[in-house]
């Protein structure tokens, strides 16, 4: 996708040369011709460059140039100036500027400017996620396996990445969300930009906002400097919310507002944000069924489903499991510098009879740690310390109902059945609230004095 180029010029005939020039050369190019102008365009498109003159009818550069660095303090900026002394030059530099541009201007000059801050830009973006990547292990995995029910997911993938359509990837732990996530990315147009992954349930809550859509600085106690979110460092990119099912209520009320008006406001800021985002939701949860419990509101739901696609669990993939069982091998072969090493008959028929619970994550950490241990150029069974289901025969379990005390009138029976129900319901929302009992009439759909109210009738302690 071109890179936007924000060009502030009040004198039409050099803005009508700049913006050939810089179109000529693959980029889209906002104007103004003041500094009023420049900066509600500013709010409006996001620009990735922002060439300015200092001279203005309304406003200056400079007041251009701090605009740009109060919305985002990374935006590259170009000053333009007919004027062109060394205390201008300094000023702008100290105050941000990019570089500076002497009139008249040189257009292979200003667009080889402009290319070197629009690669100063893509520099500071990579450093935000540095982070990220380097947690990730070495090298780029693959999606492996030719079974017809993952060959459907990658057509389903195709058709989605022709869209800019919010994606839902819904399927078990370790089935592999985020390297589909991933491949949606780089079949999108908007493969040159960002692709920002955050686990919702691995940040407390209490953070979880600040990650996303960062704060201003003095927002809250050790918020030391202005911190961008997940939403801004994703512009022009991918988003990828993992585990989105087990956001709380509250958040997911701001997460449907930036989804669907592309806007926020910082934490503790009160300027509104505007990004280009595609967003792409995966979770293990059967959100269908958090709705139902109102554990997930119905509007975000349909909201992120707009392309669902269901990630097939690695059981179901039957000969796959072989397939990526040798896939692995060769990978943690050659980091291991064991080039010869193999799979034995056993071994395969032992992991062909598992069920693999934890998916493709599961039997890529077996078959590292059977790289590791193996000491010989064959990984035996005995390497993969797999435990196979042994059928059991066992008693039936007894019914909760013969646990039910069914004494007395009918009446009687169901005012002690719904009394037990309703106290550990309400034992339960508690628990899952962490003892925030606000939080718990939330989960509950009731009001916070009935809360109250109900824990009394129920003896249940307060504190």
């Amino acid at each position: 996708m071109p890179f936007p180029v924000l060009l502030v010029e009040d004198k039409d005939s050099l803005r009508a040369m700049l913006r050939l020039a810089l179109e000529g050369q693959g980029h889209a190019v906002i104007e103004a011709r003041n500094e009023d102008e420049a900066r509600a365009q500013l709010r409006e498109n996001r620009p990735a460059v922002v060439l300015t003159d200092l001279k203005l009818p309304s406003g200056d550069g400079f007041g251009v140039l701090r605009a740009a660095k109060e919305i985002d303090p990374e935006l590259q900026v170009i000053v333009m100036t007919a004027y062109a002394s060394i205390q201008d030059a300094v000023t702008a530099m100290k105050e941000g500027a990019t570089d500076f541009l002497a009139k008249p201007v040189d257009p292979d000059h200003l667009l080889l400017l402009v290319a070197r801050a629009i690669a100063q830009r893509r520099l500071l973006t990579e450093n935000v996620l540095l982070k990220e990547e380097l947690a990730e292990r070495r090298g780029a995995p693959r999606i492996v396996g030719e079974h017809p029910a993952l060959k459907r997911v990658s057509q389903q993938l195709q058709r989605a990445a022709a869209t800019d359509a919010t994606v839902l990837l819904e399927g078990e732990s370790g089935t592999g969300k985020e390297l589909f996530a991933r491949a949606l990315h780089l079949l999108s147009e908007r493969a040159d930009g960002p692709f920002v992954a955050i686990n919702c349930a691995a940040i407390p809550e209490n953070l979880l906002e600040t990650e996303l859509f960062g704060h201003e600085k003095g927002a809250f106690t050790g918020a030391a400097t202005r911190k961008l979110g997940r939403f801004e460092v994703a512009h022009r990119g991918t988003l990828l919310l993992d585990e989105i099912g087990d956001l709380s209520l509250p958040l997911q009320a701001k997460i449907l507002r930036a989804l669907e008006e592309k806007s926020f406001e910082r934490v503790g800021g009160t300027q509104t944000l505007r990004v280009d985002v595609r967003v792409v939701a995966a979770t293990h949860r059967n959100l269908k069924a958090r709705v139902a419990e109102r554990q997930f509101r119905e509007d975000l739901f349909f909201r992120l489903s707009v392309f669902p696609i269901q990630i097939p669990a690695l059981r179901e993939r039957g000969g796959d499991i072989v397939i990526l069982a040798r896939h692995f091998v060769e990978k943690f072969a050659r980091e291991l510098n064991k080039p010869s090493l193999k799979l034995s008959t056993e071994a395969i028929d032992v992991l062909c009879g598992y069920p693999w619970p934890g998916n493709v994550r599961e039997l890529q950490n077996c078959i590292e740690r059977a790289a590791i241990l193996c000491e010989e150029d064959t990984i035996h069974a005995r390497n993969l310390n797999l435990s196979l289901p042994v059928a059991v025969t066992e008693p039936a379990a007894a019914s909760p109902w013969d646990r039910v005390d069914l004494s007395g009138t009918l009446q009687e029976a169901t005012r002690r059945a719904m009394g037990e129900i309703e106290r550990r319901k309400l034992e339960q929302a508690l628990k899952e609230a962490g003892g925030q009992k606000t939080r718990a009439a939330e989960l509950l759909d009731i009001n916070y004095k009935v809360l109250l109210h109900k824990l009394r009738e129920h003896r249940i302690p307060l504190d």
